[in-house]
């Protein structure tokens, strides 16, 4: 293995036939929160597996740009795990683009979302902000989510909405910051006009930005924070890499799906 330093961290790259780099693909962000966020959940990956070299690649806004990273890694094998939460124009297109554009030889994984591990760390962050053991009958939730065009990703943000709320008991709708409706506003007073007088928005977001805030300054009762470095995010960066590494051994850059 070659060394490769980035952002000022120093680890491994694959070589041909050894381990694939995970290259964990972050969007951006102006927040300066959400890059020290994201930085700390690509600790804790290392931690859970020390022998796999992890790198950091943003879409926009933030360095390293993406088609850096994939440029440092030469033509190594290389794994790249959207951290998004459902498909849409970035897995779909972005990332798949850039990838084909890079020396290395790549695959997309999957995006982090739908999965029973995002829905335990909804509930503990729901728990952590307030959230009763035994939720009230007019209790309700709104999934507050960034919002995409594509329909696509409204199919994977209702998905999660459903798994949440069979863990809850309660009914969960799920409302976007952008692109899509509802919006998170519009989804409170919904609710409200049902009955629902404590309402809790779930912030279905990887790390702290404009959107997280916005849609947490909407809550008419408590509103959970961002998913960040919750145990589970961790793990489900390692599955989504696992599932890429098995299903092809010979690494292409192609669309994922999501399971």
């Amino acid at each position: 293995m070659t060394a490769t330093t980035l952002m000022g961290r120093t680890t491994g790259t694959a070589t041909h036939g050894g381990t694939p780099a995970l290259v964990v693909v972050a969007h951006g962000s102006r927040d300066p929160r959400a890059l020290s966020t994201v930085r700390a959940l690509l600790d804790r990956v290392r931690a859970l597996r020390p022998a796999l070299p992890v790198h950091l690649g943003h879409i926009e806004l933030n360095e390293p740009l993406l088609p850096d990273t994939l440029t440092a890694l030469g033509d190594g094998d290389a794994v790249l795990v959207p951290l998004l939460l459902s498909r849409g124009h970035h897995v779909k297109r972005d990332v798949p683009e850039m990838a084909a554009a890079a020396p290395a030889r790549t695959r997309v994984a999957a995006p982090l979302g739908p999965h029973p591990l995002l829905v335990d760390a909804l509930h503990d962050n729901l728990l952590e902000a307030g959230w009763p053991l035994h939720a009230p009958r007019d209790a309700a939730v709104v999934l507050a989510a960034a919002g995409s065009r594509d329909p696509e990703s409204g199919t994977d943000t209702d998905r999660a909405a459903s798994l949440l709320s069979a863990r809850l008991g309660v009914p969960v709708l799920p409302a976007y910051a952008s692109a899509a409706a509802p919006t998170v506003p519009e989804a409170v007073r919904a609710l409200e006009t049902r009955g629902y007088r404590n309402v809790a928005v779930a912030s279905y977001f990887t790390a702290p930005g404009r959107f997280a805030t916005e849609s947490a300054a909407a809550a008419p009762w408590i509103a959970s924070p961002p998913l960040g470095t919750h145990p589970a995010m961790p793990h489900l960066l390692l599955h989504r890499y696992d599932e890429a590494v098995k299903a092809d051994s010979g690494l292409k850059s192609r669309v994922p799906a999501t399971s």
